[in-house]
């Protein structure tokens, strides 16, 4: 097979003759960057099949046993009965997961991740697999999940495999023979009467969420979990077996900070070819970068089932976002383009540009430069955070690095992993994080912050040129930082005017791509997405953030820091630059 020409193989292999349509741009709609490189992935693992490097073979008939079951079904939604029919990005879908195989024959893909715009058969592409992993695949007494964030939700997928099951006499029985299912809606279940597996809703809010041992589970609508727990129970569930699928198939969402969205930013970097995990699925379907939003002939991108209904739909829904703005634009941009943004409307940055500013550089890199360090500190037993910022030249640019780093009490970690729903315990194993253990574990010891910056201006010969920091908290502080340190400690009030111009510039800066930080710095973007502007009667800003546990504390040093940078003679205001001036 893998000698094949890949225009003869795709003849009878509707999977691989889906991605050499996308891939030469022979298919009826535009499509979007991220769809091609999934394409082109598969194309180019037929290539590289079998090989000491990469031990997986694509066995086209296994991909259509998947294929031809879900065309043996019958969509009984409508006015009348009719066979399912695959579109071709389903082809690709389906193959893909059944086709692919380890030398020892078992499926390649564990995981999956699917991200299409709304109403493009998002439920019906979790039901199919259900159905057949259920009771067709060979496998006894599976375990098979329909998962959401509440158990009504995860019945929407339940009742697609229902309708499929009741428009089917041989699947649901009659009176006078017993099918091959059992439903028991009242239950939330589905017994597979040939494998005696299960089909099961399940939500964070089922009693039971312990015991998992998932054969195949469908996760739906992801960027609507708050934490990945729902998720990492089903993949935990499946150490023990030799192959299983866990599918996440979701639209885009409003929370940058979500296990969804992060896990998105994993499989874009999968497909760029940044990442590598042969076991892990990928198929986006989104505009690319820089499209018009309202060009019609880029919105199928975004939208795979793509028909006549659906342009006259999105053209109504498109009138009332350009008219309306706020929450009907970002649905609109959301659900009907499938483009992540932010749910703020004073949003303080931009986080497609905060990220294009994330490098490999370390502290090892900022050896001997010069420094600024901004310090938030906290009483009690909240973050305390401190940034320092490097002012360099770059051929004719000036460019500043952010090496970020926070304290918490040790008393502390566990209740801010629940109140502030964000993963402590890794930002400390990252050492991203300090845990500081004495005064009871309770309060933030300072020594700490003392002992941290002083042994980083030892290691790395660095040059600290001043410390600037929130008067709130800091009386006690700052005898020993002048003694310590021995440089200028600027008091940085917490106001809109005083921080305007660095808040403003630093801004500026990071979409001119002038400000960089190591790519691991996780607390710190987490904040970053946390922080919204707030304004005074002048127009001028400074930064809040969007809830009492939306922490920004590493960004409010940031900006400290980035206040001193902005008052020394070597550096120059973007802002200023840009002629801004504020009366």
């Amino acid at each position: 097979m893998a000698n094949y020409p890949l225009n003869v193989l795709a003849r009878d292999d509707r999977a691989t003759r889906y991605a050499l349509d996308v891939v030469s741009g022979n298919v009826s709609r535009r499509v979007g960057k991220s769809e091609i490189q999934a394409c082109q992935r598969h194309l180019n693992d037929l290539d590289r099949q079998g090989t000491d490097s990469f031990p997986y073979v694509w066995n086209p008939d296994r991909a259509h046993e998947l294929i031809d079951f879900a065309e043996t079904l019958t969509l009984a939604e409508g006015e009348e009965p009719k066979p399912l029919e695959l579109w071709g990005f389903q082809d690709f879908i389906f193959g893909s997961w059944h086709g692919w195989r380890t030398l020892e024959g078992y499926r390649r893909f564990r995981t999956s991740y699917i991200q299409v715009a709304r109403q493009n058969g998002k439920s019906l592409g979790n039901a199919v697999p259900a159905i057949y992993y259920g009771n067709f695949d060979g496998y006894q007494y599976p375990q098979i999940y329909c998962a959401a964030t509440k158990e009504l939700q995860a019945k929407i997928v339940l009742k697609e495999c229902i309708k499929f099951i009741d428009a089917d006499t041989e699947l649901c029985g009659s009176e006078y023979e017993t099918g091959l299912f059992d439903v028991k809606e009242y239950k939330g279940e589905i017994l597979c009467e040939i494998t005696k597996g299960i089909i099961k809703a399940l939500g964070r809010d089922t009693k039971s969420i312990d015991g998992f041992r998932p054969y195949f589970a469908s996760v739906d609508e992801y960027h609507l979990h708050k934490d990945n727990q729902m998720y990492k129970l089903l993949v935990d569930g499946t150490k023990k077996l030799k192959q299983f699928l866990i599918s996440v198939i979701t639209t885009a969402g409003f929370e940058l900070n979500s296990p969804c969205y992060e896990l998105y930013n994993y499989c874009k970097q999968i497909l760029a070819g940044v990442f590598v995990d042969e076991t892990q699925f990928v198929f986006i379907c989104e505009l690319d970068k820089d499209d018009d939003i309202w060009d019609e002939e880029n919105w199928p991108k975004a939208n795979p089932l793509w028909t006549p209904e659906t342009l006259v739909s999105l053209r109504a829904d498109a009138i009332k976002a350009k008219e309306m703005q706020g929450s009907e634009l970002r649905n609109f941009m959301t659900k009907s383009l499938n483009i992540w943004v932010q749910f703020a409307d004073n949003q303080y940055m931009n986080m497609e540009h905060w990220k294009n500013c994330e490098s490999e550089l370390t502290l090892e890199d900022m050896r001997g430069k010069e420094c600024y360090l901004g310090l938030d500190l906290s009483s009690g037993g909240d973050l305390t955070s401190g940034a320092l910022e490097f002012p360099f030249d770059e051929g004719a640019s000036r460019k500043y690095y952010i090496h970020s780093h926070s304290f918490i009490p040790k008393a502390r970690v566990a209740e801010h992993i629940k109140s502030d729903n964000a993963p402590y315990d890794m930002w400390i194993k990252e050492k991203l994080l300090t845990v500081t253990e004495t005064l009871g574990g309770v309060k933030t010891d300072y020594k700490y912050i003392l002992a941290y910056y002083k042994g980083l201006i030892k290691t790395y010969n660095l040059k600290l040129k001043g410390i600037g920091y929130d008067p709130h908290n800091a009386d006690a502080f700052l005898h020993d930082l002048d003694e310590v340190f021995g440089v200028d400690c600027v008091e940085i009030v917490q106001s809109a005017r005083s921080l305007n111009d660095a808040t403003v510039d630093f801004r500026l800066e990071v979409e001119a791509g002038n400000v960089l930080y190591n790519k691991g710095s996780r607390l710190l973007t987490w904040s970053m997405v946390n922080a919204k502007t707030d304004s005074n009667s002048f127009g001028e800003i400074k930064i809040e953030k969007h809830a009492q546990t939306k922490r920004i504390d590493p960004v409010d040093a940031v900006i400290d820091a980035h206040k001193l940078a902005l008052g020394s003679k070597k550096t120059k205001s973007v802002y200023e630059a840009r002629g801004i001036v504020f009366l």
